[in-house]
């Protein structure tokens, strides 16, 4: 096994949260030093020019990050979205999990879409459809957001109550459901 290349996926896995030294030797199962080693040799990498990402230490952790001296294509890249009218299917479930739960962090919207969020948080954000709108008590005090006035007019609302009912389908008496059960009868 290429722990490298577990690293590398364990980086991409954690995202914006990043991972710590401990959590890194926890995981891999090894010491403190050759976690660091793994890190300055997947570090080397990155710093070729033929990369777009680095590992960053930031807050306690390691994250991937992009390259800064790229920065003018990212920007454009969520400049030249944000003028597209249009929303992928990932956005309006996004904008779906934060209207119907507002106000909500980034990990609980990432749970209930099982998918990281970030890229798509700043992306509404740019339209001008989802905005901070503080912080949680959580560890961390993660960032809460919500829709917007934006948010109400894409959609013809005139407030955030006027969204459709969901009917979450639960059994009438919660029992459990055998998900395999067959009613195929074998005959003797």
């Amino acid at each position: 096994m290429n722990k490298v290349a577990v690293l590398e996926g364990l980086l991409f896995v954690v995202g914006d949260d990043g991972i710590t030294l401990d959590k890194i030797c926890d995981v891999l199962e090894i010491n403190e030093n050759e976690a660091r080693n793994l890190l300055k040799e997947l570090q080397n990498e990155y710093e070729k020019e033929t990369r777009g990402i680095r590992i960053s230490y930031l807050s306690n952790s390691f994250k991937l990050t992009t390259k800064k001296e790229h920065i003018d294509y990212y920007q454009k890249l969520i400049k030249d979205n944000s003028n597209s009218n249009d929303l992928s299917q990932a956005a309006l479930e996004t904008l779906a999990i934060i209207a119907y739960n507002e106000p909500i962090t980034r990990v609980d919207i990432d749970n209930l879409r099982g998918i990281s969020s970030a890229f798509m948080i700043k992306k509404l954000m740019a339209k001008d459809l989802v905005k901070v709108c503080g912080k949680s008590d959580l560890p961390g005090h993660p960032n809460l957001y919500k829709t917007t006035k934006d948010f109400l007019d894409y959609f013809g609302l005139a407030s955030i109550s006027d969204l459709p009912e969901i009917n979450v389908n639960k059994n009438k008496n919660d029992e459990v459901v055998e998900l395999y059960k067959s009613n195929y009868k074998e005959e003797n």
